[in-house]
C-alpha cells in the first residue's frame, strides 16, 4: 500500500513537470501589469536568465516581437544585459541562436513570470504594485535535456 502511494505520488509530480517541446503554450491567464511592474519583473528575470544561458558578447537571443508592457521591457532588459535580441526572424545564416518564449499570468492574485528556451525554463511569482514588483517566490529553475 505504502510502495502504491509512493508511485501515486512520483507519478503526479513527474506529470505536472511535463512542458511542450515548442516553448510555452498561450495562457488564458495573461494579465497586463504597469510600465514600472513589467520592468522590475523583466530586469530580475533577465538577471536570472543571464545567469543560466551563458555571456551576452557571444548570446543571440530570439523572442517575439513584444507589443506588452511586459514583452517590450523584457526585449529592453536582455539588451541592457549585454544581448543581442531579435524579434523580426532574421538573424545572419552562422548566428544560432537561444530562442527564448516568454509569459505573464495572473495567478492567485499575484503574477507568474515565465521563461523558456529549449534548454531551460523558468519561473516565479511576483507581487505587482503600481509601482513596481517584488519577488514572492523562489526561482524555479527547470533544466532540459
Amino acid at each position: 500500500m505504502r510502495k502504491a502511494l509512493v508511485f501515486i505520488v512520483a507519478a503526479v509530480f513527474l506529470s505536472s513537470c511535463q512542458t511542450a517541446e515548442e516553448g510555452l503554450d498561450t495562457s488564458s491567464n495573461a494579465t497586463a501589469v504597469t510600465a514600472p511592474a513589467a520592468s522590475a519583473i523583466a530586469g530580475d528575470m533577465a538577471s536570472r536568465l543571464a545567469e543560466q544561458i551563458g555571456p551576452a558578447g557571444t548570446t543571440t537571443i530570439m523572442m517575439g516581437k513584444g507589443t506588452s508592457e511586459y514583452g517590450m521591457a523584457l526585449e529592453a532588459a536582455l539588451k541592457g544585459w549585454g544581448y543581442t535580441v531579435v524579434t523580426d526572424g532574421k538573424i545572419g545564416k552562422d548566428v544560432k541562436p537561444v530562442e527564448l518564449a516568454y509569459s505573464i499570468d495572473g495567478v492567485d492574485g499575484q503574477v507568474l513570470a515565465r521563461l523558456s528556451t529549449p534548454s531551460i525554463a523558468l519561473g516565479r511569482a511576483y507581487t505587482a504594485t503600481a509601482a513596481g514588483a517584488t519577488p514572492a517566490s523562489p526561482l524555479s529553475v527547470m533544466q532540459r535535456n
